[in-house]
Parts: C-alpha cells; structure tokens; sequence
C-alpha cells in the first residue's frame, strides 16, 4: 500500500511510489502530482491531464469523463520552480497550484511539457489574433453579440477576402493578356511601311505602351505579394477559427455535462428516503454541527455546495395546557416556574397591543406613486461568461456590465429594509420591552422577503453619492444614506420617524465567488433606538448565497445567525436561519429564534420564514434534558430545551408582489417607487444616475457606456484626490516618519486612507459598540428645504 506523509505546510511532505507521469499520443502528457490544498489535509494526489495549452486535475482517472477539479490556461501562466520537487502554477492571482513530483527527474519532465506546451499556446494565441477582450470591453455579454455573432462575422470577413482575391487574380490575368496582345499590334505596326509622321505617332505609342507595360508588372507583382499574404493570413483566420469552433464544443460538452449530473443529483436528493429521527440526529452528531473555519482548497468545496443533513433544533416547543394556573416549582417537577401571574394576564392579545395602538391616527394626503416600470428586455444573459474571471476576488473591486443589475443602486437596495417599518411603529406602542424585541426582531427578518427573486445585482454607488426616502406623509419616516467609502466601499444610512423611533446603520459588502456559489457578508451594525423608553437595540445581518453560478437556474439562500441586544435592559433575541438542505424534513428558508431576558430566562418563542410570515408564542415553562440524556452512536446526546408556548401569533406576514413582478425585477411595491424621478433631491441622488435611468428604460447599450464614463470620472478625481494627498505629505512629512523602526502597519494604513469626507456622516466612535462609524451630522432636509445644494460634488 503506498503511503503518503502529510505535513502541514508546503513543502514538508514525504511521499513514497506516486504513478510516475507519462506522456501520449496527440500531445497529451498524465500523470500524478501531490496538490497542496489545505493546512488540514496538506498535500493530496492527483491525476493531471496536460492537453491543448491547459493543465486540468481530477482526483482519479475514473473521473476524466466526467468531473474536472479545476484547469488552467498555460498561455497566461507562470510556472516557477521551488526545489528538487515542487513546483507552482500560477495564472496571475485566480488560480495557484502548489504542486510536488515523487523525484527531481520526473518533476523536470513535467516542467519541460509544461514549458513546450506554454510556448506552444502562446503562439497559438498570438496566431489566431483573438480579439475577445477588446470585443468584451466594447459589447457587453447579452446584448446579442456573443460568441455566435463573433464566428459569424469572421466567417463573413473570410468569405469577402476570399472574393477580393479571386477578383485581383482575374484582373491580374486580364492585365496580363491584355498587355500582351497590345505590344503584339504595336509590333506589327512598326513592320509596316508607313510615311513619316506615321512613323514618328507610331514610336510615341510603342514608347507609352512600354510605360504601360513596366507599371502593369509593377502591379502585377505587388499584386502577386498581396495575393501570398492574403492567402497566408487567411490560413491563419481559418485555423483560429476552427480552434475556436473547437473550443466551443467541448465547452458545450463540459457545460451539457454538468447540466446532466446537477439534474441527476437533484432529482437524487428529491427522491431520497428521508432519514428517521434518530438517524438524522445521530447522522449530525457524527459528522459536527460546522464545518472546520479557514481557507479551503478549491477540490473540497463541493461539500459546502451540496447541504449536509440538517442540523437538530435547538428546543422543542409543546403547546402549554390551556388552563394553566399558577403554580410553584416544586409542584412542577423538572419545570423552573419562569412567569408567575394569574389567568388575566395570559390574556394573548394583552400581549401584542395597548391602548395607545387602538387609537386612530390622523390620515395625511398621500403622493400618487408609479406602480409600474418599464419591463426588463430579454437580452440574453451569459453570466458565467464574466464571473469566471472572478474566481476569488473581491467583486466591489471588478467593473460589471450592467446586464447584471437591476435598475437601483445599493442606496437604495439598503432603504428597502424600511419595507414592512410598520413593525418598528408598533414597537414603539409597545408597554413591554421584551415584547417590543419580538417586533424588532421580526423587523430584522423582514427585510430578507425582498432578495428572495432578486437575483439582479444592484448599481455600485459612487463616491459621494446620496439617497433620500422621504416618506412622512404616508409612514412618519425619512430616510438618507450615503457612500462614505470607496475602497472599502461603504454606506451610511440615517432614518427618524415621527412615529418614535430612529435606525441608523454603515453596511459594508464583503463578497467571494467560489466557483459554484457567490457569498455576500454585510459587515457592520445596525441601530434601532426608541425615543419613549430609551431602548438601544443592535444586531448584524447574515450572510447570502447566490447558488448555481455555473448551470441551472440561480437561487438565493440566507444562512446564519442574528443576536439582537437591548443595551438599556439587557434582553435579548437569538435568530437561526437554516441553511436550505436537500434532506430537510422541515419548511425552506426556516427562521427561529427565542427572546430572554438579561438571566436568561426566555419568554417568547419565534418561528416562520424569512421570505414569508414570523410568529411568536409566549412561554409559559421551561425544561431542559436531564444530565446523561443517553449516548447516540457513543456520542453523547445534545440536551434539548423544551418551552411550553401559548398559541403562536402571528407578527408579521409579506406582502404580495403587484401583478407582473416577473418581468419588473421582481420589484415590490416600494422598490417600484425607488428610482421614480422627483423635483427638489440633491444632485447626488441615485435618482438621477444617467446610466440607471437608461438602464431603466431599457437601453442597455447606452447604459453601459454612461457607466463606464461615469467610473472613469471617478478614478480621475481619485487620482487628483492622491497627488494632493501626497503633495500634503511631502510638504509636512509626518515625525514617525523620520524614526527609524517606528512605521507600522497602522501608520502605512493612515497614509493611504481615502482623503475623501463625507458630506452629510461625520466619522465617529460608536458610545455603544466602539465602532468607528459615520453618524448623520444634520443639515441635509434643511438645505432641501432651502433648495441650497452648493456643497454637493459633481459625480454624474
């Protein structure tokens, strides 16, 4: 049996007999290599496939007809050689393979196919003359230039040459014998006795006849090189052009493929037997409850595309007796008595409204809003075409087509948690604390119901780009955000509602693509602070997941936890999103949680769906599993809480989409109104980007460059932003910088933050978190309401 000694950093490992590589027919060169992958599983074998200027790896042979773990193209790499044995491949930051041969022999026989095969393909690409990335940066993918159109018009350029050239062949022919037959007459004119001025009309002929002839040579023989050199080159245009037919086909092959087996394994995982109870907790037991944290190798990660078996639930509810009376904790066994009060006070609707939410308030005018926009045009849209170049990277960082947006800007995709506020107007009515979370945390929920179609990506704001939400009239709040960061990039957001409650917020995107699925990390904290009682709440957002990347149809997963604090009194709520599983036997896109007070004892019980409803049920009693619960497959059983409830109520439910959603972005009623134009907003308003107002209306092309314009303004004012930084610098260096050993990471980090202020947030120390955040300074409605927006900078 061959052994394998695995280390935890490269180039620490010992293997012994790996299958030496050998080469092919057809310029094809296998074999095995060890593939760094891990800190955890170090190095692992592989079978490497070197054919057609591309290195591919599979974890067996058997997987050659079928799965490919990763390939990259050697004409853009750079291969470097470490030692005796490993070697590394890299294609300039996407793609990096550690890679280690069993003997100095065998690695210098893959690093010289390598070498043969780069060369090779580099000459190939430079033959070929492929003008991709000049069409990609021109024609946006999807606005029916693709690659079709891109043979079809080589194709055509060949077949006009093609005829040109047989046109220059004929005349030349007709030069020929043309030219010959006139110098044949003028021969026999010169033999004829003729009288002297003949003589001398006939020489003047012969004399501009030989012109003639010596420039139709000249010709002639231009027109022979021009002919060689066509004829060349389109030898050339016709091998590029059928390298690319034959890229094509196994492109379309791989792609079929993968479509074939995502099909297969799905319709596996629908069809599975559902595991019992006790297989599915010990099955979960087993394996952990989380995957290792920590880089992983780009072969493992199709255990996270395809969900584990769901996790078991926290606590278990059990609806309370109905006539529940007061009792104490001895009469209770293994119960904690956590609510003692009499059968008044567990009337349930005491539990959600008082007084004051009875009263009726006064109805103000509401503005007529659009309910409609125009409808998305069906450009075909090749989406994998650019996110494969994406592979690892910052996406904030990568310029997008906006055949990937939707027609509003992260501004405004961050007023859309404001959808279902009325939740934070009933908070505010709350006599409760720990009922008032539970809106709170239902608000929290809510504004996921809104990504559940929206696969759209939403426009990147500019630096300095503002937007407004002014919605007294109809719901008591006005709303502001602003990018305060662009590298970084971030967003400040800043709402008082006259209803008695103020949310503020600085969202900053994290994003990787895997390949298979794009993460999307909102970092930061979000503030709700109700004027009345003083309750200062906080918590974070959880992570999405745009799943299907490659084939299939993409889909929107949020997963996660959310911890909501209340700073004044301590209570607290614990949400779980469950990730979607093939195995679950509960309802997608599942949310629970359970609301405690600052000595932990929990009060209410919250369930639902984040793309639908919440509820919530009042605890009556509480009890946990008694010490030893039993061993599971020698593991020992996890003790489950178990909360006898009140029938659940419910909090909050979402509102449908207005008919025809599917061709409007799959808009709600409120995002429809976003983008609508309105008279008196600052020039920085994401209402009057050019390039989403054309997006809008349905004029893609036009869009892209106005945002390709606008981006390019931004990188030159950010350039004259740095000279004048730098300038600064030079002019009043300062005095660590002149102490030796006293530069840091801090100081360097200091010297190159963006000089940029934002206008209407002031940078400041978060009292409650510590956070170094933009708070709103004031001053932004009184100059609308003045109509005075000097200090706005030109971004459009």
């Amino acid at each position: 049996m061959v052994k394998t000694s695995l280390a935890l950093v490269p180039g620490a490992v010992v293997m012994s007999e790996p299958k030496a590589s050998s080469p092919s027919s057809g310029g094809t060169y296998k074999g095995w290599l060890f593939k760094w992958t891990n800190y955890i599983k170090g190095y692992q074998r592989r079978w490497f496939v070197l054919s057609n200027g591309l290195l591919s790896y599979y974890r067996t042979q058997a997987e050659m007809g079928h799965t490919c773990r990763g390939t990259i193209n050697l004409a853009t790499a750079n291969i470097v050689v470490e030692d005796s044995c490993n070697f590394v491949i890299s294609n300039g930051g996407t793609q990096t393979y550690h890679l280690k041969a069993s003997s100095e022999v065998e690695r210098q026989s893959w690093i010289t196919a390598l070498e043969l095969a780069k060369a090779k393909a580099m000459r190939m690409q430079a033959e070929s003359d492929d003008s991709a990335d000049d069409y990609s940066t021109s024609s946006p993918p999807g606005s029916g230039q693709g690659r079709g159109a891109r043979c079809s018009e080589v194709q055509s350029t060949l077949r006009t040459l093609g005829n040109k050239v047989e046109d220059l062949s004929t005349c030349n022919d007709l030069i020929a014998k043309h030219g010959s037959a006139l110098q044949r007459s003028l021969s026999e004119l010169e033999g004829l006795r003729l009288g002297a001025d003949t003589g001398d009309k006939v020489r003047q002929v012969t004399e501009r006849a030989t012109l003639f002839r010596i420039t139709s040579n000249a010709m002639i023989n231009a027109s022979r090189d021009f002919l060689g050199l066509a004829q060349a080159h389109s030898k050339r245009w016709q091998r590029a052009l059928q390298a690319e037919r034959e890229q094509r086909v196994r492109l379309e092959e791989t792609l079929e493929q993968l479509a074939k087996q995502h099909n297969t394994l799905e319709r596996a995982f629908r069809g599975a037997t559902v595991l019992p109870a006790s297989q599915g907790n010990s099955a979960t037991n087993s394996q952990g409850n989380s995957p290792v944290k920590g880089d992983m190798s780009d072969e493992d990660e199709e255990n996270e595309f395809f969900d584990a078996v769901e996790d078991a639930p926290q606590f278990i509810t059990v609806p309370a007796d109905p006539k529940y009376h007061r009792r104490s904790g001895s009469n209770v066994s293994g119960f904690s008595n956590e609510i003692g009060m009499d059968d008044q006070s567990l009337d349930e609707q005491s539990l959600v409204f008082n007084p004051e939410s009875s009263q009726p308030q006064e109805a103000e005018p509401e503005k007529k809003r659009r309910t409609r926009i125009p409808e998305k045009p069906n450009y075909s849209l090749n989406l994998w075409s650019i996110m494969k170049n994406c592979i690892g990277k910052e996406l904030s960082k990568i310029p997008m087509p906006v055949n990937f947006n939707e027609p509003i800007s992260m501004l405004q995709r961050l007023s859309e948690d404001l959808e279902y506020c009325e939740l934070l107007d009933r908070g505010a009515r709350c006599q409760s604390s720990l009922e008032q979370l539970c809106y709170v945390a239902a608000f929290s929920v809510s504004s996921y119901s809104t990504t559940v179609h929206r696969t759209g990506k939403p426009f990147n704001p500019l630096l300095g780009e503002t937007f407004e939400l002014d919605r007294v009239r109809e719901s008591g709040y006005r709303s502001l955000c602003e990018q305060v960061s662009h590298h970084p990039p971030a967003a400040a957001h800043h709402v008082i509602s006259e209803r008695g409650w103020t949310l503020r917020q600085e969202i900053t995107l994290a994003s990787k693509f895997r390949g298979k699925y794009l993460s999307i990390m909102p970092l930061g904290t979000i503030h709700c602070i109700f004027g009345k009682s003083d309750n200062h709440y906080t918590w974070k957002k959880v992570t999405t997941t745009v799943h299907n990347i490659i084939v299939g149809k993409l889909w929107i997963d949020q997963s996660g936890e959310i911890d909501i604090v209340n700073h004044q009194t301590g209570d607290r709520c614990h949400l779980k999103f469950a990730p979607y599983s093939y195995f679950s036997r509960d309802v997608a896109r599942k949310v629970t949680g359970v609301v405690t007070d600052k000595e932990g004892t929990a009060h209410y019980v919250l369930s639902g769906t984040w793309d639908e409803k919440m509820e919530f049920s009042r605890v009556m009693q509480s009890s946990r599993g008694g010490p030893g619960g039993g061993l599971e497959n020698g593991v020992e059983a996890k003790q489950k809480t178990v909360y006898q409830t009140l029938r659940a109520r419910e909090l909050w439910r979402k509102t449908p989409l207005p008919d025809g959603a599917e061709a409007m972005y799959y808009f709600s009623a409120l995002a429809l109104t976003l983008n609508e134009p309105e008279d008196g907003v600052a020039p920085t308003d994401s209402r009057r980007r050019p390039d989403q107002r054309l997006m809008e209306a349905g004029r893609w092309e036009q869009a892209n460059a106005e945002k390709q314009r606008m981006e390019e303004k931004q990188r030159t004012v950010r350039r004259e932003r740095e000279r004048e930084r730098e300038a600064a610098q030079t002019a009043n260096p300062p005095e660590e910088a002149f102490t030796e050993g006293s530069i840091t990471d801090s100081t360097l980090k200091s010297t190159h933050q963006d000089s940029h202020k934002a206008l209407w947030f002031e940078r400041t120390e978060d009292l409650v978190t510590g956070e170094s955040v933009h708070i709103y300074n004031g001053g932004y409605w009184e100059a609308k309401d003045q109509g005075t927006w000097e200090a706005c900078p030109d971004i459009f």
